[in-house]
């Protein structure tokens, strides 16, 4: 009967309990593989606009980091994932956004061969329920894919710099985002 108990108990405990957040609907995992490397969940948040929910950003590193600082400053693997949750975000959109981001954080881009190819890597409009990729590379280059899909690479550690700042800088996009994908 003690045996029974303790199992009881422990199926209580332990059975329900899943590694992934589920968030707005959303499962995020607790791990990703990079470049044959574990990141784990480091934060996430919801990216709002005006009150509508647009996706949620989440923020995988191979260490946990949680200041803007550190993170910026370090050059390991790292993933930034956003879970689409509007019924659709045109990609002249995302370029305007992402644009803007660069602007505000890192302006000395603007112009760039590096931003420009970027850039061009968004060819489609994103959906509820599409999973895009920005991989921020220890070699310095940022991969770009959706829902699995490959979109392309661009070789610049100050691309990967300023994309991560778009998140995480002076001036995010969305400060609670930032937040979220800090831990906090």
């Amino acid at each position: 009967m003690k045996i029974m108990y303790a199992a009881l108990v422990m199926i209580l405990l332990f059975g329900g309990r899943s590694n992934a957040a589920d968030v707005s609907g959303v499962k995020l995992e607790p791990t990703v593989t990079v470049n044959s490397q574990q990141l784990k969940l480091n934060g996430f948040g919801i990216r709002k606009k005006f009150l509508v929910k647009v996706y949620i950003g989440s923020l995988y590193a191979s260490k946990p980091f949680s200041s803007a600082e550190a993170a910026l400053s370090d050059y390991s693997d790292k993933l930034i994932r956003m879970n689409f949750l509007h019924s659709k975000v045109e990609k002249e959109k995302i370029i305007e956004v992402f644009s803007e981001g660069f602007a505000n954080n890192s302006p000395d881009l603007i112009g760039s061969q590096e931003l420009k190819k970027f850039l061009a890597l968004f060819t489609a409009d994103f959906v509820r329920g599409d999973v895009v990729d920005l991989t921020l590379r220890a070699d310095g280059s940022v991969s770009v894919s959706h829902n699995g899909k490959p979109y392309g690479t661009v070789a610049s550690t100050k691309l990967a710099k300023a994309v991560l700042a778009i998140y995480l800088g002076n001036k995010p996009a969305d400060e609670a985002l930032k937040n979220g994908m800090l831990g906090n």
